[in-house]
Parts: structure tokens; C-alpha cells; sequence
């Protein structure tokens, strides 16, 4: 019997402790979260979010049966601009969540925090959706996080936990010039017309600008070297054609024929896949700058022989009589005045050889057209051509002021000197 009465005892323990915790109060749940996002906003790849470019933050969290959410806060990520205008809170619920509920609520703003007080406790099981619109991300991009907490009907208040922070691509500053003209009436308006659009699409043209500006040092840069190296390499073809010796005039004219004779097109396509089937490999840039440099040196060994013929010969018959060798007599006498008549002559070919470089585009050479064109291949637009013939212009247009200002003080020097002789 007393082992009976012990089992009864226990028995009944066991009963009240739980009938105890049935009626001990329910603990409310926690709000999990489903998913935050924002939507993609880039033209290039539709799974990025840039920065400094509308986008939408989309929040959804769970919510228990008799979970009685009272108010709901969300924090957006600092610098980040948006619109409460369009806010749309909808409870999902059913089996599959396809049932909409709108919700009644109460909106308050402060600083960074979208505050929503619900008319009514959220007691039914379901996804509590937000969908905030107009939103800006900070232009530098990084990891964006949203925060939230939310307030049960009891008045206790809990943050929402493992909420994923939204990755997001900052741009250049161009790009966001781009972005902010894109949404201008006066833009809109302009690229309304097809011809407007294709040839100087204002937005295409910002961000063009500094792409096609590598291209810009990159010809240059081809050219500060070519120009330079040509120089010698003309001096002693035009000596060579000038000599005495058959064998250096014809090696020589031969040269300058050939050079001058075929575009420097085909020559850069002999160069660029001539060489390689010959087991040559030379790198794209300094390639580059040989084609230009041989092809300038025939051009330049004419000009250079042309000022040497135009020097009097009275001057080397004087130089020669005072005991100076031909050598001398060219370094000293003849070249000094040549290099002087032959300098606007020399700018013109700075000029066609700073042009000439475009046709290296066509042998995969970076230069100015080169970046253009992978420009225009991606926006259908020639913008960038238009912007890279600014660029040729920036250095074209100055420099053929120069030559018609030397060309102009070189014939004021020879009129000066018919008035002298004249007078004499």
C-alpha cells in the first residue's frame, strides 16, 4: 500500500506540473526574417546594384499565429536616400502565401527610421512584406545593412535578427553624372530625336570622356616616342641620298619609295602578322611605335633633304675655304639652318603622324579610336567617336596654328632678305 501511495503521489505531481505550464502564460516568438534585397539597377548586368542609382528595398519577415506585432521600425543604411510615399506593407498568408492583406498603419519618419504602428495587432500567421521605393544607395557602394526591430501587443520590443546585408557596386563620379542627365527633362527630350541620340547623346558622352581619355595618352605616348626617333633615322636617310656612293643613294631612295609608296596600313598589317609567322614577337606598344617611326623617317628624310638643298651653296664653299672638313661643315654650317627652314614642315608631320595612329586600332592597339570603338560596340552609339575627335582636335588644332605662324615668320624672313639685296 505505501509503495501504492507513493506511485499515486508521484503521479499526481507530475499532473500538476503540467497543468502548470498549460496555463503558465504563451512566450511570444520572435520575428524571423525571410529575405532583404534590393533591386538591380545596373544597365550592364541585371543582377548588380549600383550605387547613386534608383533601386528598392524589399524586407520580409515571418510572423507567428498570435504573435500580435504592434509596430514594426526599420533603419535604413546611412547616406542612403528614399520615399515613403509609395510604401506598401502587405500581409502574405494562406498555405502558400498568395493571399495579400493590406495593412492599416500609421507612418511616422525620423532621420533614417521608417517607424510603422499597425491599427491593429498582427495576430495571423503569414509574411509581413515591405516594399520601400525611391531608394539611393551611396555612390561608393559596399555592404548595405537594414536593421529592424518590432513591438509586441504586450509592449516588449525585440530586434529582428539575421537580417543579410544588400552588396552594392559603387560608380564613378561620370557615371553618376550619367545617371542624374539620364533623368533630365531637357536629355529625355534631346535623345527623342534618333539623330541627336546617335551622334551626341549627352549621357554616353560623360562617361566616354574618361575612357576614351586612356586611348588620348596612349596616342601620345606613340607618338612622343615615334616622333623623336624618326628624326635621326631621316637625318641619315637623307644624307644617304645625297651621297655620293650609288650603293647608299639607292639603298636609300629605295627605302623612302617603298615607305611612301604603300599605305602605312598594309605596312602595320605586314608588321603586326608578318612578323609572328616569321617567329618574331614583339609586344603591341613598342611595335607600334617601330611602324610609326620607320614609316615618319621616309617622310621626314625629304623634308630634311629638301631644307639641305635649299641652303646655299656659297655657304659650304665659304665653310670649306676657311679649312673646315664636310663634316663640320654640315654640323656646323648647313644643319643649324636647315633644322630652321624646315620646322613647320616638321609640325605638319607631327600632326600626320599624331592622326596616323587610329590605324593602329585596327591591329588591336589601345590608342584613341581603339577604346572608341569598344565604347560604340557596347552602346550602339558614336558618342565616343565624336569625343575621341575632340581629343585629335585638342592637339591638331593649336599645333597647325603654330605651323601657319612659322610658316608665315619664314617668309617674312625672305622678303626682309630680297629688301637687303635689293637695296644693296
Amino acid at each position: 500500500m505505501r509503495r501504492l501511495s507513493l506511485a499515486f503521489i508521484a503521479i499526481a505531481l507530475c499532473l500538476t506540473a503540467c497543468l502548470g505550464a498549460f496555463a503558465a502564460p504563451r512566450q511570444a516568438l520572435a520575428m524571423d526574417i525571410v529575405r532583404c534585397t534590393g533591386r538591380p539597377n545596373s544597365t550592364d548586368d541585371k543582377t548588380v546594384i549600383q550605387g547613386a542609382t534608383q533601386s528598392r528595398i524589399t524586407f520580409e519577415a515571418s510572423i507567428e499565429e498570435g504573435e500580435g506585432v504592434s509596430a514594426l521600425t526599420l533603419t535604413i543604411p546611412p547616406d542612403t536616400t528614399f520615399e515613403t510615399e509609395d510604401l506598401a506593407v502587405t500581409l502574405l498568408t494562406g498555405p502558400d502565401l498568395m493571399t495579400r492583406n493590406d495593412v492599416a498603419y500609421d507612418l511616422d519618419v525620423k532621420g533614417q527610421n521608417i517607424i510603422l504602428t499597425f491599427d491593429e495587432p498582427l495576430d495571423e500567421a503569414g509574411n509581413l512584406n515591405i516594399i520601400v521605393y525611391g531608394v539611393y544607395f551611396p555612390q561608393a557602394g559596399g555592404d548595405m545593412q537594414v536593421e529592424a526591430s518590432y513591438r509586441l501587443a504586450d509592449g516588449d520590443e525585440h530586434d529582428v535578427e539575421g537580417i543579410p546585408v544588400i552588396p552594392v557596386q559603387g560608380i564613378s563620379p561620370t557615371e553618376a553624372l550619367s545617371q542624374w542627365l539620364e533623368q533630365q527633362p531637357w536629355v529625355q527630350a534631346w535623345n527623342a530625336n534618333r539623330f541627336l541620340h546617335l551622334f551626341l547623346d549627352p549621357t554616353i558622352l560623360v562617361t566616354s570622356f574618361p575612357v576614351v581619355l586612356n586611348g588620348f595618352f596612349m596616342s601620345v605616348a606613340i607618338v612622343a616616342l615615334a616622333f623623336p626617333l624618326a628624326i635621326p633615322v631621316a637625318l641619315v636617310l637623307a644624307l644617304m641620298r645625297m651621297s655620293k656612293f650609288v650603293v647608299w643613294r639607292g639603298i636609300a631612295t629605295t627605302y623612302v619609295n617603298l615607305m611612301r609608296g604603300t599605305p602605312l596600313f598594309l605596312q602595320i598589317y605586314v608588321a603586326f602578322f608578318g612578323l609572328p609567322l616569321a617567329g618574331i614577337q614583339i609586344p603591341n606598344f613598342p611595335l607600334g611605335v617601330i611602324v610609326m617611326t620607320l614609316n615618319s623617317g621616309a617622310y621626314m628624310c625629304e623634308i630634311f633633304r629638301a631644307g639641305i638643298l635649299a641652303i646655299n651653296k656659297g655657304q659650304t664653299e665659304a665653310a670649306r675655304s676657311l679649312g673646315m672638313t664636310s663634316t663640320q661643315t654640315m654640323l656646323n654650317v648647313v644643319l643649324p639652318q636647315m633644322f630652321r627652314l624646315v620646322i613647320p614642315n616638321l609640325t605638319s608631320e607631327f600632326i600626320t603622324l599624331y592622326k596616323d595612329t587610329s590605324l593602329l586600332a585596327a591591329v588591336g592597339v589601345m590608342e584613341l579610336v581603339m577604346y572608341a570603338r569598344t565604347i560604340v560596340a557596347s552602346t550602339g552609339s558614336i558618342t565616343p567617336y565624336i569625343v575621341a575627335a575632340v581629343f585629335y582636335l585638342v592637339i591638331t588644332l593649336p599645333l597647325s596654328k603654330v605651323t601657319h605662324h612659322l610658316e608665315q615668320r619664314a617668309l617674312g624672313g625672305k622678303r626682309r632678305r630680297r629688301k637687303a639685296r635689293a637695296a644693296a
